[in-house]
This record gives structure tokens, sequence and C-alpha cells, in this order.
């Protein structure tokens, strides 16, 4: 059974005219309602003409939240000094949940409550009373305010921020260590007594984790707590109001604890020893196995570097940590001979690469085994004794010549024999050759310095009883220079000297090039030839440094004397054995201005300001000649244009006047074209002669036998065609070979209109109609010149 507790506050000053009556209302009830809580409202005396200043208040009102009773909850009482008790005044109540929530007995002034009322949801509800005049609807006395507070009573537990919590906590923490701090709420009124004063307490959790009971702060409470043993703790907590004594509503939340990794475990190998096997072709870097140490940690507390800290094949093996799997791979570093060593023992070391310095006192956290990798013996190809070969030779040596030797070894026991061969692909000249017994390289074919100075070839060497197992080795054959060219001319020289030279006057400095290499520099050396040494208009100057002049010897030269000079010039290199050659200068007399500006040279400008060029000149003449070409082109195509076609459709071939724009002779002009033909081939006179064309021989006419009746027309058509073909008097120009032949029995006799003209009367082309879509054409064309003729 609930015991409810009212207590209510009522405070009420009024001044009145009469000190008798004045006396302050203020009483305060609790408990049970045993008396009426009255709230006066202070009337006047309408008898008195002046009023004295009255103010009043009251506490507030107290109302008990959730109330559970069957009738609606009395508040309290509002009276004013007016009320008579005869009914005339009424009382009028506004505000919060007026009319709804709180209701009035407009003649008695009490007040009740209709409905539950939650603190929580509203603590304070704010009316206004007013008494007024029943008959008149005047209030009597001014609109007052009061307050009705809700009473709290402890009717929420504790709630959390979260329904489940996650922490962590390092693991091997000390007691007492942080992990988290859970909240919870009471929504009760926290001012009045202890609904809502929370405390807190583990349900499940212990021994491992406390919580301190006013906080709601979880710590560890076992020392040493091991992830490898147990990682997951599910704690229950507790929050409890009314300071967690009994009766109070109380709330519970779950808190997932996780212990995180240290590095506390240190990488221990789960064997002494490892054996491994590997062919000796194995390359460099090819992984042979694969080792691991286990760490109880996780992630970076578990990541393990290997090494190998000593062992006779220390310098031969290496190896690498996967960092996905933590795994230590045996790696390859040089090439293996099994002839060599067949055993290797090494001594690999695993360690942590993160060690924390807390947990050293449980011993150094790295752990070593041992290592024996085992080479297994291949048929090895064979193995030059260089990895490159570097050959000289001089290019004037004979064909044939050994210019130097490959060697090459099976390393295997058996020493297998060895061939030797070109690779063709890098000698597509066959210029060298090998040996394939003893590996001598030597010359097929002569060799030019100057056209390549680096052959690379390369030389394969093969085993002769298994020639899969080959090797390669480079072969670079530098050729040595001698000196076989003769210097030249450095470019082709043509100069010119003016008539009005003077003597020993400069006209042309020469250079000379030599294909040959000198290690010292070119030497040349110039001088005229001897032929053109005795009687020479001109002179040569060597200048010592690879130069020369030609100069004058004799003042005036005469260019219609003679206009062009050869000087021949021998140019000699300084190397062994000597060379030389003979050039010639070719040198053109030319007319100059007084200041030995050349104007022309034998009526040919060979350098004119004013002129053009031979080069301008004969861009000239082309576009010349191509433009001729283009008209006669043209004209030529303009004449060998074909004619029109006497039948442009081909899909009407029924009647068709072709028209020649020629006018006749008239019925005179015997010679004219003959329209009877087309019916009767027969009558075409024997002596005619083509009027249109004029062939260049005369030849007898044939004669055209004569076609038999009822012929059928492709007979007489393939009869014509062989005439025409095997006439010798056809001409070989555009002519026309006439066909027509109507035939006979035809049930319409002839459609022609070309013989209409020879009828006098009428003739009726109504029948067209009946004969078809394809004749609609014509009967619509005569049947309208019909109608005309009517009209």
């Amino acid at each position: 059974m609930m015991i409810t507790y009212h207590c209510f506050w009522l405070l009420f000053w009024v001044g009145q005219p009469y000190q008798s009556f004045s006396s302050p209302l203020s009483k305060r009830t609790r408990g049970f309602l045993e008396k009426e809580k009255v709230l006066e409202l202070p009337g006047n005396n309408r008898k008195e003409l002046t009023r004295s200043k009255r103010s009043w208040m009251w506490n507030q009102f107290f109302l008990l939240e959730e109330y559970t009773g069957s009738d609606y909850q009395y508040v309290g009482k509002l009276h004013s000094d007016q009320d008579r008790g005869d009914g005339s005044l009424k009382y009028i109540l506004s505000g919060d949940g007026a009319g709804d929530l709180f209701i009035i007995n407009e003649n008695t002034g009490d007040i009740q409550a209709t409905k539950r009322l939650d603190r929580e949801e509203k603590p304070v509800y704010i009316l206004r009373a007013q008494a007024i005049n029943r008959r008149t609807g005047r209030p009597v006395e001014p609109e007052s305010e009061f307050i009705i507070k809700i009473h709290d009573i402890n009717d929420n537990e504790p709630m959390f921020t979260k329904d489940v919590y996650n922490a962590s906590v390092p693991e091997m923490s000390d007691v007492g260590t942080f992990v988290v701090q859970v909240t919870a709420t009471d929504a009760d009124d926290p001012t009045y007594g202890n609904s809502a004063k929370v405390v807190y307490s583990i349900l499940q959790g212990q021994p491992y984790f406390s919580v301190e009971s006013e906080s709601g702060i979880i710590k560890t409470a076992l020392l040493n707590m091991d992830r490898e043993n147990r990682e997951q703790y599910q704690v229950v907590i507790q929050a409890k109001d009314m300071g967690g004594q009994m009766g109070g509503l109380s709330g519970t939340t779950t808190v997932n604890i996780t212990l995180t990794d240290v590095n506390d475990n240190p990488p221990r190998f789960p064997q002494s020893t490892y054996q491994f096997k590997t062919p000796e072709s194995a390359p460099p870097e090819s992984p042979i196995g694969r080792i691991k140490a286990n760490d109880a940690d996780v992630r970076e507390n578990a990541e393990i570097e290997y090494s190998i800290t000593e062992g006779d094949g220390s310098d031969m093996f290496g190896v690498i940590t996967d960092k996905d799997t933590q795994e230590g791979i045996i790696t390859v570093k040089k090439a293996l001979d099994f002839e060599k060593k067949k055993l290797y023992t090494l001594k690999v070391e695993a360690s942590n690469t993160h060690v924390d310095p807390r947990f050293l006192y449980l011993g150094p956290f790295k752990d070593s085994t041992t290592v024996r990798i085992l080479v297994e013996d291949v048929d090895e190809p064979p193995v030059f004794s260089r990895p490159a070969y570097i050959l000289e030779v001089k290019e004037d040596v004979p064909i044939n010549s050994i210019i130097g030797t490959v060697t090459a070894q099976d390393p295997d026991v058996a020493k297998n024999p060895v061939k030797y061969s070109v690779d063709r692909h890098t000698d597509m000249d066959r210029v060298f050759n090998i040996n394939s017994g003893n590996g001598s390289i030597f010359t097929s074919k002569p060799l030019d310095r100057e056209t390549l100075l680096w052959h690379n070839i390369t030389v394969i060497a093969a085993e002769i009883n298994n020639p899969k197992q080959s090797s390669r080795a480079p072969v670079f054959i530098k050729v040595l220079d001698v000196n076989d060219n003769a210097p030249e001319f450095a470019m082709f020289y043509e100069t010119f000297v003016c008539e009005n030279a003077k003597a020993e006057q400069l006209i042309q400095t020469l250079s000379a090039v030599d294909k040959d290499d000198s290690f010292s520099g070119h030497q040349f050396s110039f001088s005229l030839a001897p032929e053109a040494t005795s009687g020479s208009n001109f002179t040569i100057q060597d200048n010592r440094d690879n130069t020369a002049g030609i100069f004058t010897r004799r003042t005036r030269y005469n260019r219609h004397e003679m206009s062009t000079y050869l000087l021949p010039v021998v140019i000699l290199d300084s190397d062994y054995p000597v060379q030389s050659s003979t050039e010639t200068v070719t040198i053109r007399v030319c007319a100059c201005d007084h200041r030995g500006k050349m104007q022309s040279c034998n009526a040919e400008a060979l350098i004119h300001p004013t002129g053009l060029s031979t080069g301008a000149l004969i861009a000239i003449l082309l576009c010349i000649i191509i433009l001729l070409v283009t008209v006669v082109l043209f004209a030529a195509l303009k004449r060998q244009r074909k004619k029109e076609p006497l039948i442009i459709s081909k899909e009407d071939i029924r009647d068709n006047i072709v028209s020649y724009n020629d006018e006749g002779g008239g019925e005179e002009d015997t010679q004219a074209f003959d329209i009877g033909t087309l019916r009767n081939p027969e009558a075409i006179e024997d002596n005619k002669l083509r009027r249109d064309i004029v062939p260049e021989a005369l030849f007898m006419p044939r004669r055209t036998p004569a076609v038999r009746d009822n012929t059928d027309v492709r007979d007489f058509i393939n009869q014509r065609l062989k005439e025409n073909d095997t006439d010798p008097t056809a001409p070989p120009y555009d002519s026309l070979a006439t066909y027509a032949y109507e035939g006979n029995g035809s049930v319409a006799e002839s459609l022609s209109s070309l013989e209409s003209v020879t009828t006098d009367g009428d003739q009726d082309y109504d029948y067209l109609s009946d004969w078809g879509p394809r004749f609609k054409k014509l009967a619509d064309m005569y049947g309208s010149v019909d109608s005309d003729k009517d009209s």
C-alpha cells in the first residue's frame, strides 16, 4: 500500500479598512486530506467609497504525480471574500491545462485534476483564477496567478547512456588501471529526496574488474591478466537509485572488455634443425625454402626479423622476411657449384622488431635454428672463360686470318666436349667465322674501318652430346685503322679569277680531309701536279696547316681567249704508307668591277645580284612545259569526247525520233536516208557508200545476201552481226550498223508511226487501250490527238 503525503502552503494577505477582518490566511496541511485547502480571494466592501491598496500571494499547490485513485484528484479550493454563498459569484480558471487537465467548480471554487500527472513530463503548471458576477459578468476581483507544482515520487529507474559498452585495456596491466567509465541518469527530481541518487555496483566480472560506486569508473582488479590465456571479458554493471538502499529502482548495462596485446612473448622455432635441397643451377635471388618462428603475440608485437648469424654459407645464401606470413625465406645470393661444394650449414636467428622494455625480464626476445642446404648436381651448359671478349684487328688483315680465340668448358664432372658457332643474327654479312673445335675466330671477308668500326658478334658454345646445353658470350671486335685512304678536297672547288687580276693575288683557299684515323693528327701537303708545273698561270702555296692557297702568276686574263682553267693539285698525307691524290680546281675567267667583284663569266652569270639563278630559270621552264602539256591534253580529250547515244532511255524503245539537226534536200534528194530500208533490208543499194565519213581506202562493197522470208528476228540480227565482224571494209571509226528488222507474223502488225504519213485516212487508236498497262501511255498520247481533231 502506497502512502501518499499531501503538503500545501497557502499564504494570503488581505488589506481591509477594518482591522478586525484583516487576518492572513496561511495554512500548511500534511498527511491525508482531512481539511479543505482554501485559497481566499479577498473582496471589497461595495458600500465603501474608497478602497485601500491590497495585494495577495500564496505558495504553490503541491500535487502528487502518478495518482492511481479512481476519482479525480483534489487540488484545492478558491474562495473570494465577496462570496456570500448565494451563488451570485462564478469562479473561472485559465492557464496551463485549465478546462482539460484541471477543472474548477464554478460555484464552490473546488479545483480537481482529471488525469494522472507525470512530473518528468511537466513539473509546474501556471494557472490564473478570477471571480466574476454571474449576473453582470463583470469581475469582482482582478485576475490572479498561482502555481501547481507536481510532487515527485521514485517512479523512474536509472538508465545508462549506452546499452552496451566496448572497452579495452592492455594485458599485464597493474591493478587499478582505468578501463572505462559508465554513466547512468535518473529522470526523477534530484532536489527531492534520494530518488535520483545513483550508486554503481558490479554484478558480473569479478574478480577481474571493479567499479567505483559513485563515479562508475571500471578498473582492473587482478594482476597480470594474460591475453594469450583469455582475451574477452563481459562485465555487468548495475546502477541503483535511492542511494542503493532497499526499495530503490535499478538498471544494468553490459561492458565488453578486450585485453589488447603487448609484446610479452618471444619468438620460438618449432624445430632446432631445417634441411633444404637446391639444384646448382638455381639463379641468384631464387628461394630455396621457408622457416617460421612462432610468436603468441599479434600484429606488430609478432613481427619478426630473420638474419643469418653464422655458417659456412653466409656469403652464398641470404634470408628475407615475408611481412604477410612472418616467415623467413632462404634465398640464393651467388651461383652454386656442385663440383666445388655440396653442403652448406647456416645458423638463422629470429628476433622481434618491436621490443617492450617492461618485459625484458622475461628473457631475450629472439631464437635461433640451424639450416642445412644440400646442393644437387645438374647438367650445366659450358662456361666461357670470360663474360665478354674484346678483340682488335687491322683493317688490311688478309681473309681467313685468325684474330682471336674464345674458350668454354663443361663445368660438370663428365667434362663433355664443346663445339663453337657464331650466332648469324649478330653477323648477317658473315664477315667472321669460328673454328667449331678450338674457338678460333677468323675473318671471312675484307674489313674496312671507315665503313664499320666495331663488329659485335655472339659466340655460342654447346655440348656435343647435348646441344640444348649451350651458353653465349659477346665478342666485340674493333677494326684498327691503316693508312689506306688518300686525302681529298673537303669540298668541290670552283672559283673564278678576274680579267683585271694582278699577279700573286689569292683567289682560293683549299683544305683537305682524310677518312683514315691519325693518332698524331693529319698533316697534308699541297702542290701542283708535275704536268702543270711549267707554263701554269697559277701557283700553289702550302700554308703548313693543312690548307693551301691558289695565287695568280701573271696579270690580266682574257676570258675570250681562255674562259676556264683546270688546275690539278696533288695532296699527300704524312702517314705510312704515304697516300696521295690529285684533285682538280676549276677556275673561270670573269669580268669584274674595279673593286674585284665578279659581274659575268663567259656570258653566264655565276653569281649576279640582279639576275635569276640557274635553279630559278629551270623552275620557270618546267612550269611552262607543264602548262603546255595540260593545254594539249585538254584539247585532245575534248576531241575524243563521245557523242550522246541516239536512244537515251533504255526503258522505252518502241518509238524514237532521232533528230540530226540537218535539213534534207526534199524529195529530189535521192541520196538521203531511205526510211523504207527499215522494213525491207533487200532494198539497200549496192553501190551506195557512206556519206557521213570518208574512209581512208575504198573497197568494193560486199553483197549482202537476201534474207529469206519468215526469218526469225534473232537469226537476222546474228547474221548481220557476223557480216559486220568479217567485213574488211568495216571502218575502225564510229559507225551505225542497221539491224532493224521487224519480222513477219506480228498480230499487231507494225507499231511504228513512221509510215503513218503514207496513210490518207484517219486511223483509230482506241484498240491500244485494250493491250494492257504497257500501252496505256501510247493510248493516252494518240487518244488525245484524236480528241483534238474532233474538237
